[in-house]
């Protein structure tokens, strides 16, 4: 679909989103609270079933990274993740009801940095499974050649209004990797794709659950790369140290991982010149 009619698709259905969670809420008899979030493209809130219990609506308009939240969680059954109780797809809508975090606090505001990379180390390999047979989960690989992609276009967007850009070579080499890394995995396991830790709550039945997974399958070695990119800082000052240290906790080739980082801040350098410094300082 054309980005104008993606646009035009999402201001339809935001329109529509006080009915879709009202209707919602009649499905699953909920009483709805204040919503933690609530934009153009999802409600997020606490609510009430029938029988007192508190549980999380999640109604989200349907796009592709997120495709099949509700399948990984379900395949988890809460280990590590938060659990699943019901969810539905229709009409453009991805609607999810979830068991309560409670206190719900994020780990951004727990604990301090090189802490919460040990944290996310272990809910990372909790989470790398091999899903049963059947699955629906796409191959890591789709949403990279999708990427590299967009990374093109934007890029040559970029330049095209005077941006600075990576150095053609740089960018070509790490494009490349960003195609190539997914092919050459020795194995592949369930992924989040999208772990850091505004994206993990304290809870009671664990200490930490993930939320607002975009499962994939593929390599080990890529889910590291979202926590790391959620530190422009540690990125700046050691971008081989960090992924050094990831890889020390996940028992990953640090070799790789450092490949790995360098392709996706080649592929998000486009309007990031933090992202810039890290690809050059990266670069094999």
């Amino acid at each position: 679909m054309p980005d104008e009619d993606k646009d035009a698709a999402l201001r339809d259905w935001t329109t529509r989103l006080p009915q879709i969670t009202a209707d919602l809420a009649r499905r699953w008899s909920l009483r709805l609270g204040t919503p933690f979030q609530s934009g153009p493209a999802s409600w997020v809130g606490p609510a009430r079933t029938a029988t007192g219990e508190r549980v999380v609506l999640k109604a989200g308009w349907l796009h592709d990274e997120a495709l099949h939240e509700a399948d990984g969680l379900r395949v988890w059954a809460g280990h590590a993740a938060v659990r699943l109780l019901d969810s539905d797809t229709a009409g453009g809508t991805s609607a999810l009801l979830l068991e309560a975090c409670e206190p719900g606090t994020e780990l951004a505001a727990a604990l301090p940095e090189e802490e919460r990379d040990v944290v996310i180390a272990g809910l990372l390999r909790r989470l790398w499974i091999e899903p049963p047979a059947g699955h629906p989960f796409r191959p890591l690989r789709q949403m990279c050649d999708d990427w590299a992609g967009r990374f093109v276009r934007d890029s040559a967007a970029a330049r095209a209004r005077g941006q600075e850009q990576l150095d053609p070579g740089i960018a070509r080499a790490g494009i490349e990797l960003f195609r190539q890394l997914p092919s050459t995995a020795e194995h592949a396991v369930l992924l989040c794709t999208d772990l850091h830790h505004h994206n993990v709550l304290a809870a009671t039945r664990e200490p930490w659950l993930v939320i607002d997974p975009k499962p994939y399958l593929g390599d080990p070695c890529y889910d590291v790369l979202q926590h790391m990119l959620n530190f422009p800082a540690r990125l700046a000052a050691d971008p081989a140290g960090f992924a050094g240290r990831m890889a020390a906790l996940l028992d990953l080739d640090p070799e790789r991982v450092r490949l790995w980082l360098f392709a996706r801040c080649v592929q998000e350098s486009a309007d990031d010149a933090g992202l810039r410094a890290a690809a050059i300082a990266l670069a094999p």
